[in-house]
């Protein structure tokens, strides 16, 4: 196989899913763009969010890549079972991650603020909305994860060219989405 064959199948299997990948950052664009209220009544909000969903892409493209190894290596079979104890030791493992690094970031976000004597919400509502969008959208993202993964495997598929984009784009819309959720049930809850 010449370098120009694997660049051209490498392109045919990135394309279609990076140009969903574009739409759905700009989706993203547009949930954070509706939150106004949410970002006034939760103040500090807004300086959470990238950290959030860069979290989400770190932790979730992690969990892609341990999959794509392991089916390489046939450590895992490409199927979807409960009953896999690998597959729900690495999404337990990402879903902990996911809500330990989403807790730090909220703290260190509220501590920053504070520092820099920038108005800040309690930092139970940070640490809430972080909490909640973790929770919620560790579960969406381990199922579309091992989802992609597996069945783009089993489809001849290269799982690392699909993990990366679908974390990404999967990572944004879902980080956002639970956001604006966790940041309702927080306002709810704490008569906001």
């Amino acid at each position: 196989m010449t370098i120009r064959e694997v660049a051209i199948g490498a392109y045919r299997e990135a394309l279609p899913i990076l140009a969903v990948s574009a739409a759905g950052g700009l989706f993203a664009g547009l949930v954070l763009g509706g939150m106004d209220a949410e970002l006034r009544e939760i103040e500090g909000l807004l300086v959470l969010v990238p950290a959030l969903l860069a979290t989400r892409g770190n932790v979730y493209g992690s969990l892609g890549a341990r999959l794509g190894s392991a089916l390489h290596q046939g450590l895992i079979e490409p199927r979807i079972t409960l009953g896999n104890e690998r597959l729900r030791a690495a999404a337990a493992a990402a879903v902990a991650s996911g809500l330990l690094v989403s807790t730090l970031a909220a703290i260190m976000a509220f501590a920053l603020l504070l520092a820099l004597g920038r108005p800040v919400a309690p930092v139970w509502m940070l640490v809430g909305v972080a909490l909640i969008s973790g929770l919620i959208g560790g579960g969406v993202l381990v199922t579309m994860v091992v989802t992609v993964v597996l069945v783009g495997y089993r489809r001849g598929l290269n799982p690392d060219t699909l993990a990366g984009p679908v974390v990404t784009t999967t990572g944004d819309v879902i980080g956002m989405a639970t956001l604006l959720v966790a940041a309702r049930i927080v306002l709810a809850v704490g008569g906001g």
